[in-house]
């Protein structure tokens, strides 16, 4: 039987600091359960469809398939990092464009889309198709968030 870590474990999200002696716990219940940071959103739980995305020192990663332990020392942003009062270009974009119909999975491909952007500012269509085919949107707001991203883009 594995011992449990008690060692504290610190966490930066979203530019403050919090700690965890729960090492194997999926950062995924840690955002939500523990600190109450609903945006990111429980999707398949096995990394599929991208609704728990993250970013993790500037990379966007799967939050049900990291754990605290992971994440210790790290660099984390969820969708609670955007200003409340909309003004982020990404923000800005996604509300022009209607993007979101449920809107469930809208905080992993905001996220996903704040990826991008930071490592290429101006991506091609097919350059942002890559970047975001591993969100799953079951509405279908494809075309949209293209459309939000190249917005952006051309800013």
């Amino acid at each position: 039987m594995g011992k449990l870590n008690l060692s504290k474990m610190a966490i930066k999200i979203n530019n403050k600091m919090y700690e965890s002696k729960e090492d194997s716990m999926p950062l995924l219940w840690f955002l939500r359960d523990v600190l109450r940071m609903t945006g990111t959103k429980y999707g398949c739980g096995l990394g599929i469809c991208g609704a728990c995305t993250v970013l993790v020192d500037g990379e966007a990663e799967r939050a049900c398939l990291l754990t605290t332990a992971d994440c210790d020392g790290k660099e984390v942003f969820t969708v609670e990092s955007f200003p409340e009062d909309g003004s982020d270009p990404i923000q800005q974009a996604w509300m022009e464009l209607n993007v979101p119909q449920c809107g469930y999975c809208q905080s992993g491909q905001m996220i996903s889309a704040k990826a991008l952007l930071a490592k290429n500012p101006k991506p091609s269509v097919d350059e942002i198709k890559e970047a975001m085919s591993e969100n799953i949107c079951r509405c279908g707001t494809y075309p949209r968030i293209i459309k939000a991203i190249q917005k952006i883009s051309e800013q």
